[in-house]
């Protein structure tokens, strides 16, 4: 990927979402590669193992949703999610979007995106998602979308995953494991009921039994147990 071109594949079944939309990637510098239909259309595409740097999708497409495709891609894409429908970004984030986009889609707003896609180039798109830049908690009866940026550490407790940015708050994920697949490199191991920030660390010090004690913006105070020592001093470039 050069420094100021992607290459993107397009997938809406709304002939003129999908023109509005090519046309804006273009006029962004963009390299439209694909402009297909449905889901089937682009998982068949993908299949001959064309180069892409992105994927566009529309949530809602025959055959196959957008959500569909990003379970079933057959490698490590980053895709933007498509939405005339502000709920749908909540799936969208568990499903480790790079972003999501409600129609109609402004210049504007697809500069950001495509803003995020570029800075995320220089890192390395490995088994594991980059990573959502807000996550879904509970609030009532319905969902909130909070800033990652806000949090500093996610504890399991009670049978559910609990996010803590000031405050307590509760989020969708049942397991660790869970939020771990869709967090990717933002947090890393603190113990087995512990993930961690890392860029909300702002003090360590050594611990008993090769233990370590992290201080989090905001004051808390961790401990990380000797297995996951290693890889907090590793991520902290303190080896």
């Amino acid at each position: 990927m050069s420094a100021n071109s992607l290459r993107v594949l397009v997938a809406e079944d709304e002939p003129f979402n999908r023109r509005r939309l090519t046309r804006l990637l273009r006029e962004a510098g963009c390299e439209v590669v694909a402009e297909l239909e449905d889901g089937p259309s682009v998982l068949e595409w993908l299949s001959r193992g064309e180069d892409v740097d992105a994927l566009f999708l529309d949530i809602q497409m025959p055959g196959l949703t957008g959500l569909d495709v990003a379970a079933e891609l057959p490698q490590p894409i980053p895709v933007v999610f498509v939405t005339a429908y502000a709920e749908h970004a909540v799936r969208a984030f568990e499903h480790a979007a790079t972003d999501y986009l409600l129609k109609p889609v402004t210049a504007d707003r697809l500069a950001a995106t495509l803003q995020r896609l570029r800075t995320q180039s220089g890192r390395e798109w490995g088994a594991r998602p980059i990573g959502p830049t807000r996550i879904p908690v509970k609030a009532g009866e319905g969902l909130v979308l909070v800033n990652l940026n806000r949090v500093t550490h996610f504890v399991f407790e009670e049978g559910s995953v609990w996010a803590f940015a000031g405050e307590r708050l509760r989020t969708t994920w049942k397991t660790l494991a869970e939020a771990e697949s869709v967090l990717g490199d933002c947090v890393v191991r603190g113990h087995r009921h512990l993930l961690i920030r890392p860029e909300a660390i702002v003090g360590v010090r050594a611990g008993d039994s090769g233990r370590l004690h992290v201080r989090l913006a905001g004051g808390v105070e961790l401990e990380v147990s000797r297995g996951a020592a290693p890889g907090i001093k590793e991520r902290l470039r303190l080896t």
